[in-house]
């Protein structure tokens, strides 16, 4: 236990210990630790008017902690709900064809792939409710009503980022954030309009919101047309066994010769092969996206 002579006297600056106690660990672990001691301190601050807040910390470090601390437990109870909430890894395979095939076993491999998946439907909303809300934004400029639609828009568009936050992570096995940046509701409300437009994070779930339509009909195209091509080419010779015509033409003349003994092996491996290949892409895309989510919808506040 920390000294109470080593302890911060103002909210703020206990904050900036904890976040200088974080450093290292994962950003949205540590926007999720802020949030919950600003609000911890400010809501004790509240109920005891009659304390300063060099007080009021020093009373409740008994049974919050010292930003060393909580910094500590946030660490802890981290890797115990990791560890209890991961799926367990697949064995690992030294040779080429079981890293190439592993990715069946991999929990993950199916999560990317339906987020590739879901990504035209959830890219379109988010690049419509961007664009839409910046245009309203500027059309009620002039009127009355154009300060509490920017503030009811971007604040719709934070929550929204949480939502996306919540499906990246149960999908691509990204950690994002499941608490919003802290809004000190004891400000001024121009100060905090002020503070949600100067907000980094803002203007990152903006242009993650404007970027996912491109992204969301990439993904959806790639993984569509491998899935459909590989899967035709598995059934192609069953197809042609029950007398339809399976044959791929090219130029008015087929280039699959079923009569040849390689011709129905080779059509069923074409097709196993690029689906596999699929699985490995969105793999790689559900690595790279998460990266790219958390980049754009984590506060800069927790790095």
């Amino acid at each position: 236990m920390n000294a109470a002579h080593d302890l911060p006297t103002t909210i703020p600056a206990y904050l900036e210990r904890l976040r200088q106690a974080l450093q290292g660990c994962d950003p949205a672990l540590a926007q999720d630790a802020l949030y919950d001691a600003e609000d911890y301190l400010r809501s004790e601050l509240a109920a005891n008017p009659g304390k300063s807040e060099a007080e009021v910390i020093a009373a409740v470090a008994g049974s919050y902690g010292a930003p060393d601390e909580v910094a500590d437990i946030y660490r802890d109870t981290e890797v115990r709900v990791q560890t209890a909430l991961r799926a367990p890894p697949p064995p690992p395979r030294k040779s080429l064809p079981g890293r190439f095939f592993g990715v069946l076993a991999d929990p993950h491999t199916y999560g990317s792939l339906f987020y590739m998946l879901l990504s035209i439907a959830t890219g379109t909303f988010y690049f419509t409710w961007a664009v839409t809300g910046v245009g309203l934004s500027v059309g009620f400029a002039i009127l009355i009503i154009g300060i509490p639609f920017v503030i009811l828009f971007i604040g719709a568009t934070r929550v929204l980022a949480l939502v996306e936050g919540r499906i990246v992570e149960v999908m691509l096995g990204e950690r994002m954030p499941r608490r919003p940046v802290y809004s000190d509701r004891s400000l001024p409300w121009l100060q905090r309009i002020g503070a949600m437009f100067t907000d980094p994070r803002t203007w990152g779930t903006m242009a993650y919101f404007l970027a996912m339509q491109p992204l969301g009909v990439v993904y959806f195209a790639v993984a569509v047309t491998t899935l459909a091509l590989g899967a035709a080419f598995i059934a192609m010779p069953f197809a042609h066994w029950f007398g339809f015509d399976a044959n791929i033409h090219l130029d008015g003349h087929g280039w699959i010769d079923w009569s040849a003994p390689w011709a129905w092996p080779l059509s069923i491996v074409i097709g196993i092969v690029l689906i596999i290949a699929m699985l490995h892409l969105a793999r790689l895309v559900g690595h790279l996206h998460g990266k790219l989510a958390k980049a754009l919808l984590v506060s800069s506040q927790a790095y």
